[in-house]
């Protein structure tokens, strides 16, 4: 299988966090960066710390360097899965993320974004099946995705057709696949989702897992 690691599996948030980018933003530069500054000052901080009690980094991205040694990749966003898919085209796919990434109402349906790369990976045949992993702390936030897979199955069934969806899954586990089962893994950043506090924790991970930067690499946002 391929294995997606989106950043916003572990870098989330807290419930009734109601600026929180789980609730619905746009991938603009002032998304990345500029955003999270206001949400600093909107706490009356003057650096990244103003955010840690409601932007936790939640635990087991520590796992993550059991894939050292495998072909890894990193990239800004999921905007970029389209080359990783190209490489390795008809594999199964199970992605870790706070979204499923099926489809995205902005803009043009047909032009591959964060939103809605694994919708057009399966329409397209560059995806046999996929699988979406909600992280755990889903459970506890009535607004994520996660929280009631039901409910985002139901979603799902407006928006894709049924040969799609019929291939795939959603679920909530804190689980990673053993490495010998990964043929390949992509890490992306998203950093309209991620706390620029994190940053150094993704670099270190992707630093270990000796990962090749795959179109526009992850950003360091500094202080």
């Amino acid at each position: 299988m391929l294995l997606s690691v989106d950043w916003d599996a572990y870098s989330g948030c807290a419930d009734l966090v109601f600026d929180a980018p789980i609730w619905g933003t746009p991938d603009r530069q002032h998304d990345r960066l500029a955003r999270w500054h206001e949400r600093v000052a909107k706490r009356g901080g003057s650096d990244w710390q103003a955010l840690d009690a409601e932007f936790p980094l939640y635990p087991g991205w520590h796992e993550l360097t059991q894939y050292a040694g495998l072909p890894v990749f990193s990239a800004l966003s999921h905007e970029q899965a389209a080359l990783w898919l190209h490489a390795f085209p008809g594999r199964d796919v199970l992605n870790i993320d706070s979204h499923h990434d099926l489809s995205n109402l902005r803009g043009d349906p047909q032009r591959w974004r964060p939103g809605n790369w694994a919708g057009l990976g399966l329409a397209a045949g560059l995806i046999g099946r996929y699988t979406v992993r909600y992280p755990e702390w889903h459970a506890g936030l009535l607004v994520t995705e996660g929280h009631d897979l039901t409910r985002t199955r139901q979603e799902l069934e407006t928006a894709l057709l049924p040969g799609v969806l019929a291939r795939v899954q959603l679920e909530r586990s804190a689980a990673l696949p053993a490495p010998a089962e990964v043929e390949a893994l992509l890490v992306v950043q998203s950093p309209s989702w991620t706390n620029p506090a994190h940053d150094a924790a993704l670099f270190g991970i992707l630093h270990t897992l000796s990962a090749a930067p795959l179109g526009e690499p992850p950003m360091m946002r500094g202080s």
